[in-house]
């Protein structure tokens, strides 16, 4: 029967746009690894991934008491919570506050993650990298564990996911049907983008792919696959790939073109605005897990902005680029924080997120998770920047049961160091998995059958709970 598979999959399936969902499923497998546990109150999770290093004391830590020379000039405001305040940069989240948590005392007990690569996969698995076992993302584990309830979508999505860090995604030593499937997409506010290889391929109609399915149905009659065997396992991703290709719900999911213009102004007509608002819509179709890490791309109204990240080395705060060649820090094609490309269509594009799923009755049971992988330094460079700093970073969590309106832990008068409540990557994705219901005792288990347990040491954030 192998043999007879491996033909098919070389000459029957050829322009069914099926090959990317063989070396790359789609749809985790849910019926034989979903356990769910009571206490969960998140059916979903959106995570917002701003990387780069976002400076927190740019945004959601300001410190009016630092020292003149390296304070920021963006001052603090009043929120819509007595006591609480953010920078100016975070004006339209500031008025959502009772709806935010904000986790002031992240920090990295290692150094092993002080770049962006390793702070990158460090914040998307909850595990520090480079252990002697490939750790899989927080949204693979979920993946794996839940499933998903919408058959036609994958269960973890990244939005756009095409980054010079997005290689830094994981799946370890879990099946490939839970990686992330990334939509790709220079700019998702141009009216012709689309996510490629989501239908069926010119020549080849709906009745003549299915044809072909009832062809290898056939083929396959009589077969019993024990638990675990390639060919039922590659069945079964057939009927997965199958599923999303021939399903018209499966595109209607990625078409903004669907949205009034008042939500699309909303969110900010903006690239990272279209990306914050399909992130809603695949949350609103059943997506169990979705990641949106954006940036904005060079333009006409952007010169000298081609990597509009948030790795500030060089003047931070520009009103416009931070210049086009490697001759300072190493901060060049980026935008000033103060600048619409960056702070600007951010706070207006989470604001609006944070609403939008509020109004549709989707926060109760969607946690939203603004992050990034580091902060920057309390004490600005030479070249009037900010470099790498793991002593102290913001995370900021809303829905699903998240008391808004609260500040957890603290950090000092620069914002250099965590005076209260230290805070790790590992208790944020342990905090996630408590959210989902997901047994932190009950271990994931590697090919040689190994125990690996998804927590490593994390411990969850009660105030989040």
């Amino acid at each position: 029967m192998s043999r007879v598979f491996s033909r098919l999959q070389r000459r029957s399936f050829i322009g069914l746009g099926l090959a990317a969902s063989l070396t790359h499923p789609l749809r985790s497998l849910p019926a034989a690894t979903s356990q769910r546990r009571p206490t969960g109150r998140a059916k979903n999770v959106i995570v917002i991934l701003e990387q780069g290093g976002l400076s927190h004391l740019d945004t959601w830590d300001p410190k009016p008491d630092a020292v003149a020379e390296h304070r920021s000039p963006y001052k603090p405001i009043a929120t819509r919570v007595p006591g609480i305040q953010f920078t100016e940069l975070c004006a339209k989240s500031a008025a959502i506050a009772d709806k935010l948590a904000v986790v002031r005392s992240f920090h990295h007990t290692t150094n092993v993650a002080n770049g962006h690569p390793l702070g990158t996969q460090y914040v998307l698995s909850g595990s520090v990298p480079g252990g002697p076992i490939e750790m899989p993302d927080i949204g693979s584990v979920v993946a794996h564990r839940l499933g998903s309830d919408c058959e036609w979508l994958p269960p973890y999505i990244m939005v756009p996911g095409n980054h010079e860090q997005a290689a830094m995604t994981r799946h370890g030593f879990l099946s490939a049907s839970t990686k992330v499937f990334k939509t790709g997409g220079r700019d998702l506010s141009d009216p012709a983008w689309k996510v490629n290889d989501l239908g069926l391929l010119t020549g080849i109609d709906e009745g003549r792919f299915h044809d072909r399915l009832d062809l290898l149905s056939n083929l396959n009659v009589g077969v019993r696959p024990e638990p675990g065997d390639s060919v039922g396992t590659m069945s079964a991703m057939f009927a997965q790939a199958s599923d999303m290709l021939s399903n018209p719900r499966t595109q209607r999911a990625f078409r903004l073109s669907e949205e009034t213009d008042a939500v699309r102004e909303a969110y900010g007509r903006g690239h990272r605005g279209q990306c914050y608002l399909l992130g809603r819509r695949l949350i609103e179709s059943g997506v169990r897990f979705v990641t949106v890490d954006v940036r904005e791309p060079m333009s006409a109204k952007t010169p000298g902005g081609f990597n509009m990240n948030w790795d500030h080395h060089d003047y931070i705060y520009t009103n416009g680029s931070c210049g086009t060649q490697r001759i300072a820090a190493g901060g060049e094609g980026r935008y000033g924080i103060g600048t619409w490309w960056m702070m600007g269509s951010t706070d207006q594009a989470f604001a609006a997120l944070v609403r939008d799923l509020d109004d549709r009755g989707l926060l109760d049971e969607t946690l939203v998770c603004f992050v990034t992988e580091f902060g920057r330094t309390p004490r600005l460079n030479k070249f009037q920047g900010r470099d790498h700093w793991t002593n102290a970073y913001s995370m900021v969590f809303a829905g699903a049961g998240v008391r808004g309106g609260q500040v957890i832990g603290k950090t000092d008068r620069d914002g250099g160091f965590v005076l209260e409540r230290p805070l790790r990557p590992e208790d944020y994705a342990s905090t996630v998995y408590e959210k989902l219901g997901l047994d932190h005792d009950r271990p994931l288990y590697t090919r040689e059958n190994r125990p690996v347990f998804i927590s490593h040491g994390g411990k969850v954030i009660a105030e989040l709970m």
